[in-house]
């Protein structure tokens, strides 16, 4: 009897240990949809055009990467673009990305800004589209505001 018994309770305390190993164990989903969207950017003076936003989310970090149609009238080097993007949340406080991340630009390219890093939370819609500036890069001490002048297609940012 004792044997049985002994099998017994090391078997409920294994389904208990797995149980709790489960409960515990960090959620595999976590996801932002779409992976990347466009908007258009008015950046006057210099430039007015489209631009690709891709994203990444890992916990409450949420990493965006822009490719604007503003293109450089001198060559960048590597990591001299300190820039700040701002998404408006539907669902919630306006979240913030920054970071002074980018790849040497040559003369006449196209800027590339990221990954810049913010802070989000499950259930965010997250829309470069709003009043006010939502990209500002501050390029050799010269601020350059861009305003989002259409909603990011295909859609919101969603965070899941």
């Amino acid at each position: 009897m004792r044997s049985r018994s002994t099998l017994g309770t090391v078997a409920v305390l294994t389904g208990a240990l797995a149980a709790t190993a489960l409960a515990y164990a960090p959620t595999a989903g976590a996801a932002v949809a779409p992976g990347s969207a466009t908007a258009t950017y008015d950046c006057s003076p210099y430039n007015t055009g489209g631009a690709t936003l891709t994203a990444t989310h890992s916990g409450t970090t949420m990493t965006v990467t822009i490719t604007t149609a503003v293109t450089t009238p001198i060559a960048l080097g590597a990591d001299t673009i300190n820039a700040t993007l701002k998404l408006a949340n539907s669902t919630g406080p306006v979240r913030t990305f920054t970071g002074k991340k980018n790849p040497a630009i040559p003369s006449g390219g196209a800027v590339t800004i990221g990954p810049l890093s913010g802070t989000v939370a499950v259930g965010d819609r997250l829309n470069s589209y709003f009043a006010g500036t939502s990209l500002s890069m501050v390029v050799m001490g010269i601020t350059i505001s861009c305003d989002a002048v259409t909603n990011q297609s295909p859609g919101p940012f969603v965070i899941s």
